[in-house]
């Protein structure tokens, strides 16, 4: 077998492979002798069919297969003859498939981009440090019994958080649009879930008041034909709906699966789950700023193949995320997932390279105490973690997860390290919250 390899550019790369005829020949009389055994032909006995007629009649599919099948064969001989690792399937193109003659094919493929590792010790972190208080404690505990609102109807003037059942009609130009009429709905003053000056323009009203409202759609609205019109709201007050929060007692402590233990219980069962929540944000952050760390430090080549194939998934995920059910994976753009396609995939052979240099493998403690933290959000958790030992691909999945947590464990012992103290509230907060809200502290600095 003759093989040659030309590099086309980056990591494509074109393989030239020759195959003898007689290798070729002899499968095919190989394959058309097994079939003479058992082909049932008229005018002739089972198995003593002329192998002429066996020829004639079976050789060009007997040929068809054979060919598929040393191209695919040789394929594989070939790139381990040339120490070669193709990122994805080849592109098989025939050069020279007649009978009796040498064949020849050309493959087109990408490789797996060779990766020399960057300085870690260039990688800056901002490590947060932060605890669980007893006033976050108090505020959650008031979160939770603000998302468990009752309204109770009240015969005053509506105030802000108040609910109220209200019917209208916008109208832009005179003309109503789609989506402006609603009837009996809910609207709970100071929520912002209504166009700015809604809600505030019906703090006063009282049941079976009608109010007019003149306001403006904002800029960036939604709806382009709304964008920055001016809108005229015709509202009817049905009712006026005071908030009333629930008690901390036994009856509000079973909404959230605490049946014993009274305050104290339901505190410690909210305090665990918190805990849980910051260790969770600050280790995705600390790995986020170490992720970036090594894309800025690692400039790869990434196998279009993989990222295509990136690509794919991350349409299927957005579909079930979405629940786009006449939606077809492949109909979103490909152009709205690239980046992140891109930078999965380099992420990954990059994260693979430190795992294969460092030789890491998954830290079997550190895989029970990931399964055990997991488990204790559920009723049962001993049958939870059962069920992630007794279940490979979940269990893999753990693996996989703290195989990444080492890594970022071996890149940080490198790093930069600083460490800055946060609130709760802060280091629970995502990040792109906090970078737009230091955004907007600097521009009003600035001012």
């Amino acid at each position: 077998m003759q093989v040659s390899v030309e590099t086309i550019s980056g990591l494509e790369r074109r393989m030239t492979v020759g195959i003898p005829a007689e290798r070729i020949e002899n499968e095919v009389n190989k394959r058309l002798q097994q079939t003479a055994s058992r082909a049932r032909v008229d005018g002739f006995r089972p198995g003593k069919v002329p192998m002429s007629v066996i020829r004639k009649r079976f050789g060009g599919s007997a040929r068809q297969e054979v060919v598929g099948e040393v191209i695919q064969s040789s394929f594989y001989e070939a790139i381990m003859q040339e120490k070669l690792n193709p990122a994805g399937a080849p592109s098989v193109e025939p050069k020279e498939l007649e009978q009796g003659k040498d064949l020849e094919y050309v493959a087109t493929f990408e490789v797996y981009p060779e990766i020399a590792l960057g300085d870690f010790s260039q990688i800056n972190v901002e490590r947060i440090d932060s605890e669980v208080t007893e006033a976050d404690l108090e505020k959650m505990l008031e979160i939770l019994r603000k998302q468990n609102t009752r309204y109770e109807n009240v015969e005053r003037a509506a105030e802000n958080e108040d609910q109220l059942t209200v019917d209208f009609v916008g109208r832009v130009d005179g003309e109503t649009f789609q989506g402006g009429t609603a009837n009996n709905t809910q609207v709970v003053l100071g929520s912002g879930r209504m166009i700015p000056g809604f809600e505030d323009g019906l703090v006063g009203a009282k049941a079976g008041d009608s109010v007019t409202l003149n306001l403006t759609f904002p800029e960036q609205y939604q709806n382009l034909e709304l964008a920055g019109k001016a809108a005229e709201f015709d509202v009817v007050v049905h009712s006026v709906a005071a908030p009333v929060l629930p008690e901390l007692n036994d009856e509000f402590f079973a909404k959230f699966g605490v049946d014993e233990g009274g305050i104290e219980g339901f505190q410690s069962e909210v305090r665990k789950n918190m805990d849980r929540e910051l260790r969770q944000a600050i280790k995705g952050k600390t790995k986020t700023q170490v992720m970036d760390g090594l894309l800025a430090t690692n400039n790869i080549d990434v196998p279009k193949a993989l990222v295509s194939s990136e690509i794919d998934r991350l349409r299927v995920q957005a579909v079930q995320q979405f629940g786009g059910a006449n939606i077809q994976p492949e109909q979103l753009p490909a152009e709205l997932f690239e980046e992140q396609a891109k930078r999965r995939v380099s992420l990954g052979l990059i994260v693979a390279e430190i795992v294969k240099q460092n030789e890491i493998k998954p830290d079997n403690d550190r895989v029970r105490s990931m399964v055990e933290e997991l488990a204790s959000a559920y009723q049962e958790p001993e049958q939870v973690v059962s069920w992630y030992y007794q279940n490979e691909q979940q269990l893999a999945e753990i693996q996989s997860v703290v195989l990444e947590e080492q890594v970022v464990d071996t890149v940080l012992q490198k790093a930069k390290v600083t460490d800055k103290k946060v609130s709760y509230e802060d280091a629970v907060k995502p990040a792109q919250a906090v970078a737009a809200e230091s955004g907007e502290a600097e521009s009003s600095a600035d001012e």
